[in-house]
């Protein structure tokens, strides 16, 4: 069985919708995905009924939390959507995340980028999706103001230029309770080597259950994140991390096993009867 566990639609940073998601992931081969997206659960429920019986979907969303100036990310499995949890935490970063994208805004226009809030919108799937830097640089990109995503992130949008506003985001332990009290189980998504020894048992204080060790990284460091899971007694998760960008590849290219990720199914309530 072929599982891709971490992609994103248009309900966040993604390019394609969740019902296009399927049907690349479908076409890819894979059997079982999970749409975690962005601070967003929009896009599971339209990929459920898009893959219908041709594919499992499992209810995901990854969550933006803030360590002492670094951004960390909380994967959250088989959470319910509609969480009250999940609903509280959405609000509040989407309002951080306007906030913010208005602030980006204003000071492109004090360097003569001038590009409306509209613009940027207008790259969302929705209103109800937060503003991200990657809407915006697809934004400067269609304005002309830059040629590609990556000359935006360099140029104008990048954390070392002018514009740069800092999104200020919940710590890791709060959005580790958010995802368990939506029922889900919490997984630091692709977790750097240099924070895990100092991070990792706060985290596991908190509710942290697995560790995302599988996705296309350099065996050297999936080996090590893997050994980091092992001696803290947590399981090991797998993902691509797609995004359907052009320099993307094809989902089903990456994929983890069942036996990969037995023990975090198994803690999930899933076995292979269940699939």
């Amino acid at each position: 069985m072929r599982l891709d566990l971490h992609m994103h639609t248009t309900f966040s940073d993604g390019v394609h919708s969740p019902e296009e998601v399927v049907a690349r992931a479908i076409a890819g081969g894979l059997d079982a995905i999970s749409i975690t997206d962005h601070d967003n659960t929009q896009g599971i429920v339209p990929a459920q009924r898009a893959a219908r019986a041709r594919i499992r979907v499992i209810p995901g969303v990854e969550l933006s939390a803030r360590w002492r100036g670094q951004s960390i990310h909380v994967l959250g499995y088989f959470v319910d959507p509609a969480a009250d949890s999940l609903v509280a935490h959405y609000h509040d970063l989407h309002a951080r995340r306007d906030a913010r994208m208005r602030k980006i805004v204003d000071r492109l226009a004090a360097q003569g980028v001038r590009l409306s809030l509209d613009r940027v919108g207008d790259q969302r799937a929705s209103g109800v999706v937060p503003y991200t830097r990657p809407h915006l640089a697809r934004a400067l990109v269609r304005e002309g103001y830059a040629t590609d995503i990556s000359d935006a992130f360099d140029r104008h949008i990048g954390a070392d230029c002018p514009a740069y506003v800092l999104v200020e985001s919940p710590g890791p332990e709060e959005v580790i309770e958010t995802i368990r009290r939506a029922g889900g189980v919490a997984v630091w998504a692709h977790p750097p080597l240099s924070l895990i020894d100092k991070l990792l048992p706060r985290m596991v204080d908190a509710g942290l259950r697995g560790l995302e060790a599988y996705r296309p990284w350099a065996r050297g460091i999936r080996e090590a994140v893997a050994a980091h899971a092992r001696r803290a007694g947590l399981f090991v998760t797998g993902g691509s991390d797609w995004h359907g960008r052009d320099t993307d590849a094809d989902l089903g290219s990456f994929f983890v096993s069942e036996d990969d990720v037995s023990d975090f199914l198994e803690a999930s309530g899933v076995s292979g009867s269940s699939w």
